[in-house]
């Protein structure tokens, strides 16, 4: 293992051999964080992360595999396994041409958040942040194409207040040209929803292909204004257009991958949560089920390919098909009875999901793994994401790396 000094002060290791200042075990002790070096196809693999366990370090291709604990972990010395233990190890992929980026990024005390379109899901997600973000959310930035609705939500948002307590986030119309000038970019423009009554099955992916066209527009906005913040996609389905977000961000002006775009920590997709939440509320009605609410997971997109998991502990496939089958079709339930299902997703996977993030909280979004986005488990760390790794079931891997290989196939 070779010890680096990669900047003034900053220190890292790699098992290749590199041309940066020789450091000593020390340096590395003695910092706060320490950075693991690696090069690999930016293509199919993060900038950095949080390495979780000693496992991460022998990592040859990344993949679905990471989700699930190595049970042989590689030997390391004590020093660098309680550096791992206490989350103070971050992957680094020079691969990426911006990766020095990552050594000087600074952690955010306060949060400004913008919303772009004005919608069902996008007012909804709105006042949850209004409510839930006084402590970290500073301003909120709203932009939709219709005035009449920026006007309407910034008089709406700012004359909510609990008395004698005025400590909620200012909401402020913003212009087109303004909304990267922000933390946290929130996506939730959509070019059409399905009508209630409609024959349409999976609405999300009925949406891909005139959403991911919309999104593509701020992909490119976000790479010309060098944007640093986090790019959350709320718009279904987020998995789908979290990637599309990826690649055209990252395409040059001869439409080449450059890398020099949004990274893949940048990004988010926030669908799963509602799934989650979902689950919790199928599981609250039969006690056969009541154990969800401690061990229970969701993995997956928000729709067709979902994988809900009764328990970590003792897994079954039964009750865990049957809770997926739930938790897929609760919007169909909701249609049925002539509503539009967009407030516990706006509020479960958007508002509730993203104070998570902010506040380094553990939450469900979909990440990139391996060149796919896929919703599991994770926390927002140093700035970038730490993913949850836990002994799977091999019933419940099956389902969740078929899932994960789907939506490979779809872009």
């Amino acid at each position: 293992m070779n010890l680096y000094q990669i900047d003034k002060n900053i220190y890292g290791f790699s098992f290749q051999k590199y041309n940066f200042e020789k450091a000593k075990k020390e340096d590395l002790i003695n910092s706060d964080k320490i950075y693991y070096l690696f090069e690999n196809d930016p293509l199919k693999s993060r900038r950095s992360y949080i390495v979780s366990s000693p496992s991460l370090l022998s990592l040859k291709k990344e993949n679905i595999n990471i989700l699930n604990n190595n049970k042989d972990n590689i030997v390391v010395d004590e020093w660098l396994k309680e550096k791992i233990d206490s989350k103070k190890v971050i992957a680094l992929n020079i691969s990426y041409p911006n990766w020095k980026d990552v050594l000087h990024q600074k952690l955010r005390e306060s949060w400004n958040v913008n919303i772009l379109a004005l919608g069902d899901v996008g007012t909804t997600l709105l006042t949850g942040l209004k409510l839930l973000g006084g402590n970290k959310i500073s301003k909120i930035g709203i932009y939709d194409r219709t005035l009449e609705k920026q006007q309407r939500w910034e008089m709406e948002m700012n004359q909510v207040y609990s008395a004698f307590n005025y400590n909620t986030p200012e909401v402020k119309i913003i212009n087109k040209d303004e909304i990267f000038d922000c933390d946290m970019f929130v996506f939730c423009a959509s070019k059409s929803v399905p009508k209630v009554g409609s024959d349409i099955k999976d609405v999300r992916m009925a949406q891909f292909e005139s959403n991911s066209k919309i999104i593509k527009e701020y992909a490119i906005q976000a790479r010309k204004e060098n944007f640093k913040g986090i790019f959350a996609v709320v718009s279904d389905p987020v998995d789908l257009l979290s990637k599309v977000v990826f690649l055209e961000s990252n395409k040059d002006e001869n439409n080449n991958m450059d890398f020099l775009g949004l990274a893949p920590e940048q990004i988010r997709g926030y669908g799963l949560g509602v799934m989650n939440a979902r689950a919790v509320y199928y599981s609250k009605k039969d006690s056969k089920l009541n154990h969800f609410l401690k061990e229970g997971r969701a993995f997956g997109p928000h729709g067709k390919g979902l994988i809900i998991a009764d328990s970590i502990k003792n897994y079954n496939d039964n009750l865990s098909l049957y809770l997926t089958d739930k938790a897929k079709n609760a919007n169909l339930e909701m249609r049925e009875l002539g509503f539009k299902p967009f407030i516990a997703p706006a509020l479960s996977s958007g508002a509730l999901s993203i104070m998570d993030t902010i506040n380094g909280n553990w939450h469900y979004s979909a990440t990139f793994i391996g060149g796919v986005f896929m919703g599991s488990k994770n926390k927002l760390k140093y700035n970038t994401i730490e993913l949850e790794q836990l002994n799977l079931h091999d019933n419940l891997f099956s389902r969740i790396k078929e899932t994960y290989e789907t939506l490979g196939e779809i872009i």
